[in-house]
């Protein structure tokens, strides 16, 4: 029974790639926030702008990152193991999970996500706070 334990020790390593992945895009994000942040306040001298670009740009590191940490969770759960237990567990993670997102995206966008007319993953957020980071508008 070889062949099992080499699929389970594989996709454990492929898990623990998945959270490693998930932690190092918060603390880059952390860093590349603070930066971005820091750069505007240089530009503009304007604390209002670069908070708005800290808070912006720090918010979708977080939402990137907790969209890893659920992918290596999925992972993790149906794939390593597939217990009653840790389905649950994974429900009430996912549903954290889903919960901050939700809340961290209305504080970033200041509106309702089906008010806006385009829907945007974390990544997008971060894009877009890289963008008016660069260009002294909010």
């Amino acid at each position: 029974m070889e062949a099992p334990d080499t699929y389970l020790k594989i996709l454990g390593i492929i898990v623990h790639v998945a959270d490693g992945i998930g932690v190092a895009i918060l603390v880059a994000g952390l860093f590349f926030a603070a930066f971005l942040a820091l750069r505007t306040w240089l530009h503009s001298r304007n604390g209002t702008l670069a908070y708005t670009v800290l808070r912006r740009t720090l918010g979708g590191a977080i939402l990137a990152g907790l969209e890893v940490l659920v992918a290596g969770d999925l992972i993790r759960t149906v794939a390593v193991a597939p217990t009653l237990d840790n389905v649950f567990t994974l429900g009430i993670i996912v549903l954290i999970r889903t919960f901050l997102s939700f809340s961290l995206e209305i504080e970033i966008e200041g509106t309702l996500p089906w008010k806006r007319a385009l829907t945007q993953s974390g990544v997008s957020v971060l894009a877009d706070a890289v963008r008016k980071s660069g260009s002294g508008n909010p």
